[in-house]
């Protein structure tokens, strides 16, 4: 075999390994991002962050929540994190309504006179205005969503009683 020859075979090879080795690299990666983006939706507060503890509305909360303010002009919104077992009481917005994006977690949305629907991310939850209801995260999880306020003229939320333990201790 001449120079030229071996030369050409080892250029070749060379080529090759580092086309293997750079999809490996890449793939190495790609694998880091996913992980880094799964390790953020599981973490508490998901994708935006835990937040502050929710001190302001503690008394509406069984559990500590947390509260990370996303927008205030125009529409408010926020997201909110509930350690496990954490759940709001019992209430009702008026003339407003209120709009949940589901983040992080596993959770429940009930309606009353309704069974409680348990939530996960990427699920909607479009509350009328009205309508008595709690939301909150399942016994054995953090639960993060986006609460969107319905803007409305002298939209206000009416704080009722505490979910019981008995009816949320139902649900799985």
């Amino acid at each position: 075999m001449d120079f030229k020859k071996v030369l050409m075979v080892g250029l070749g090879l060379c080529m090759a390994f580092t086309l293997i080795i750079g999809d490996r690299v890449m793939a190495k990666e790609e694998l880091a991002n996913e992980a880094q983006a799964a390790k953020a939706e599981t973490a508490p507060g998901g994708i935006f962050g835990l937040g502050e503890e929710n001190t302001a509305y503690n008394k509406y909360f069984i559990g500590k929540s947390y509260l990370k303010p996303l927008t205030s002009e125009g529409v408010s919104s926020s997201n909110v994190t509930f350690e496990p077992g954490c759940r709001n009481n019992w209430h009702i917005h008026h003339k407003g309504g209120q709009i949940l994006l589901v983040t992080a977690g596993r959770g429940y949305y009930q309606e009353e006179g309704k069974p409680a629907q348990e939530l996960h991310p990427g699920d909607v939850v479009n509350i009328p205005a009205e309508v008595k209801h709690w939301h909150g995260a399942a016994k054995d999880s953090w639960f993060s969503h986006i609460a969107i306020a319905v803007p409305a003229e002298g939209a206000t939320t009416e704080w009722l009683e505490p979910v019981g333990d008995a009816e949320y201790s139902k649900l799985k």
